[in-house]
């Protein structure tokens, strides 16, 4: 089965659409996503009775506004989770090309770690190391992208065994390339096309991760806006003020779905096989 082309075309609109809110966020903002207004406080979105104009989205608790707070938001999420994703990379990508083309001691240590990594429960883990180091933004893409390596490193890991031994690598080994050159020009780009969609994906789950993280109150600084800690702040009102979570939890799903839409376009493009 081909893959479906408007899956690729939608996912990148919606990925389209949350990188240019986070790059314009400073024009487009209605308001400061800090500016506390108590005489405003659990106003209800503009189209809802009691709802004010200059609060499309509605206020929070102490009155700040929820749409400049989403948007906002955005920049966290998604440089967050897209440098999570791209540190995941060079260190995943770097260990199963070592594993993999070494194999014997270094394979062993190397999958070893992967074992350890994905028995371990990382949200517990992610809580201890920002606990332990503190919070800010280097270090929740640093305990991200802890999060993440494992995902390269056994794709890679699993390529590079079946590449080594193909006739233009051991040729290459044959007439003495350096092992670095042979890595970096004759595996390394053959192991492109499954990266990038391993990117894809870690990238959607980087994202989750820092909401959760944001949402248990650990990670990025609480006053810097993030969908994470909007969603933490409103789920004691779901009932009276629904507005303050529901928006951000939409802006989360639908930032998400469109990174996925288009991992599973480019999967599918790039393999065809996996689409069959």
């Amino acid at each position: 089965m081909r893959p479906v082309p408007w899956l690729g075309v939608l996912g990148s609109l919606l990925i389209a659409v949350a990188v240019a809110v986070a790059v314009t966020a400073p024009w487009i903002a209605p308001a400061k996503p800090t500016q506390l207004d108590l005489r405003a406080r659990l106003a209800p979105p503009a189209w809802v009775d009691g709802g004010k104009s200059n609060h499309l989205l509605g206020t929070d608790n102490v009155g700040r506004d929820v749409l400049s707070r989403v948007i906002w938001g955005s920049r966290i999420s998604l440089t967050v989770g897209t440098a999570a994703a791209l540190l995941g990379m060079l260190l995943g990508s770097t260990l199963g090309l070592l594993a993999g083309y070494f194999r014997g001691g270094v394979d062993a240590v190397i999958s070893w770690l992967i074992n350890v990594q994905l028995a371990f429960p990382f949200t517990l883990l992610a809580i201890f190391l920002l606990g332990t180091v503190g919070g800010g933004f280097a270090a929740v893409v640093v305990v991200l992208a802890l999060a993440t390596w494992v995902n390269y490193a056994r794709i890679v890991r699993g390529q590079v065994l079946a590449i080594r031994e193909r006739d233009y690598v051991l040729a290459a080994r044959a007439v003495g390339v350096p092992t670095g050159r042979t890595l970096l020009r004759y595996i390394l780009p053959n192991t492109a096309a499954p990266i990038v969609v391993v990117a894809s994906f870690s990238t959607a789950q980087a994202i989750l991760t820092q909401a959760a993280l944001s949402f248990l109150g650990v990670g990025i600084d609480p006053s810097v806006p993030s969908w994470g800690a909007m969603l933490d702040e409103g789920r004691n009102y779901l009932q009276s003020a629904w507005w303050i979570a529901v928006f951000p939890g939409l802006a989360i799903a639908l930032t998400v779905l469109g990174v996925n839409l288009l991992g599973d376009w480019l999967r599918d493009w790039l393999d065809p096989k996996s689409a069959a």
